[in-house]
C-alpha cells in the first residue's frame, strides 16, 4: 500500500469533488456575514468585540483564551482564516517550507477572494509536503513544533490536520446555505 497517497486520497478527493468548488463564487458579503449576534469575525481595527482580537494589519481577528462556553459562532471569513493561519500555514512553516505566518502578525485578507487565494496557496504547499514525506516520512516523530504531537508519527498530523481542513469546509459549506436562504 502508498500510505501516502492514501493519506492525501483523504484530503485531494474531498478538496476537489466537495469542498473547494462550494467555495467557488464566494462573495464579500457571504466572506464577512455574521448569521448570529455576537459572532466572531475579521474586524477593522479598533471595531473587534473581544479582547484578544489579533492581527497585524488593519483587520484584526475576534478572539478570547479561554473560549467562551458554549464557543461563538464564527463567520466564513474567520473560519477560512483558522484555515490559512492555525491549520495550513503554521504547519506549512514548521515543516515544508512556508514562510512565518501566525495569528498576531498576519495581514487578514479583507475580500473573499483574497482568502481563497491564501486559502489555496497553503493547500498547494500542504500536499506538496504530504506527497515529499514518503512512508518513512510519514513514520518518523513530527518534533516539538507540534507540542501534543511532538512524539507521534507524522501520519497522525497528517491525519489530523485532514479532518481538521474537512470540519471547517463543511461547516463553511452550512454557513454559504444559510446565507443563500437567509
Amino acid at each position: 500500500m502508498d500510505w501516502t497517497q492514501l493519506l492525501l486520497e483523504q484530503l485531494t478527493w474531498h478538496w476537489e469533488a466537495q469542498a473547494r468548488p462550494r467555495l467557488d463564487g464566494l462573495t464579500d458579503d457571504e466572506y464577512r456575514w455574521e448569521p448570529v449576534p455576537g459572532a466572531w469575525n475579521i474586524r477593522p481595527r479598533g471595531t473587534s468585540t473581544t479582547s484578544m482580537a489579533a492581527g497585524g494589519g488593519a483587520l484584526v481577528a475576534d478572539f478570547e483564551y479561554p473560549e467562551p462556553s458554549p464557543p461563538p459562532v464564527t463567520t466564513i471569513a474567520w473560519r477560512l482564516g483558522h484555515l490559512i493561519v492555525g491549520v495550513f500555514g503554521e504547519r506549512n512553516a514548521s515543516h515544508f517550507g512556508g514562510p512565518p505566518i501566525d495569528y498576531q502578525t498576519i495581514d487578514w485578507p479583507a475580500t473573499a477572494a483574497g482568502a481563497l487565494a491564501m486559502l489555496d496557496e497553503g493547500y498547494d504547499r500542504w500536499v506538496a509536503g504530504v506527497a515529499g514525506l514518503g512512508a518513512e516520512g510519514l513514520a518518523r516523530p513530527v518534533g516539538p513544533a507540534e507540542g501534543p504531537f511532538a512524539e507521534a508519527a507524522y501520519a497522525m498530523l497528517v491525519l489530523h490536520i485532514h479532518r481538521e481542513v474537512i470540519h471547517h469546509l463543511a461547516d463553511i459549506a452550512l454557513l454559504r446555505d444559510l446565507y443563500a436562504h437567509r
